[in-house]
Order: structure tokens, then C-alpha cells, then sequence
């Protein structure tokens, strides 16, 4: 009864590795499924990494673009003031009749270059 009760144990361990052996198969599976999955996430990020760099690159230009294409305020200072003084003293300061004597009367040429100069 020994010898039968050992056979049993025998037959029972060899189905224990056979089952084990399965499982350790399917691990093996599973192993190299999730190893080539995370290469080729790796991969699909590595390349959307570049893109989002090539992507910031390109906006960070653009933004420059719009940041320099801006209307800047100019200075009209001096020139401005010249071409003031001379309406004052009677002359025209638009581009209709530059120069000429205003004898007297008001220009709405002149008068709307010089807002816009003083806008």
C-alpha cells in the first residue's frame, strides 16, 4: 500500500508540474505581450514628444511674429509740434495745399492729419 499510496503521490506532483509548467508558459506569454506593448508605447511617445517640441517651437515663433508685428506707438515728438506751430501761424499742413496760406480759415484736411498725429 505504500508502494500505491507513492505511485499516487507520483502521478499527483507530475500533474502539479504539468499545471505549473501551463502557468509559467502563459506567464511567458504574458511577459512578452506586455514587454513589446511597452516598446511600442515608448515608442508612440517618443515620437509625440518630438511633435509637441517641433509644435512649441513653432508656436513660441509665431507668437514672436505677432509680439514684433505689433503697432507701436510712435513718437511724433518734435515734427509734430513743427507742423502744429506752422497751422498756428496760418500755413496748411496737409498734403492738399502743404505750405500754401490758409488766410484766415479753418482746414479739415489739416485738422484731421493733426488728430491722427495726436491720436
Amino acid at each position: 500500500m505504500k508502494e500505491v499510496n507513492f505511485l499516487d503521490r507520483v502521478m499527483e506532483f507530475e500533474q502539479q508540474l504539468d499545471s505549473m509548467q501551463k502557468q509559467f508558459r502563459e506567464l511567458i506569454g504574458f511577459v512578452a505581450k506586455m514587454t513589446e506593448e511597452n516598446h511600442s508605447l515608448r515608442l508612440e511617445n517618443h515620437h509625440l514628444r518630438t511633435r509637441l517640441d517641433e509644435i512649441d517651437k513653432i508656436t513660441q515663433e509665431i507668437e514672436e511674429a505677432a509680439r514684433d508685428e505689433r503697432p507701436k506707438k510712435l513718437d511724433v515728438g518734435e515734427g509734430v509740434d513743427n507742423l502744429a506751430r506752422l497751422y498756428n501761424e496760418g500755413f496748411h499742413v496737409c498734403n492738399v495745399h502743404y505750405g500754401s496760406s490758409r488766410k484766415g480759415e479753418d482746414c479739415l484736411f489739416c485738422l484731421s492729419f493733426l488728430n491722427k498725429q495726436n491720436g
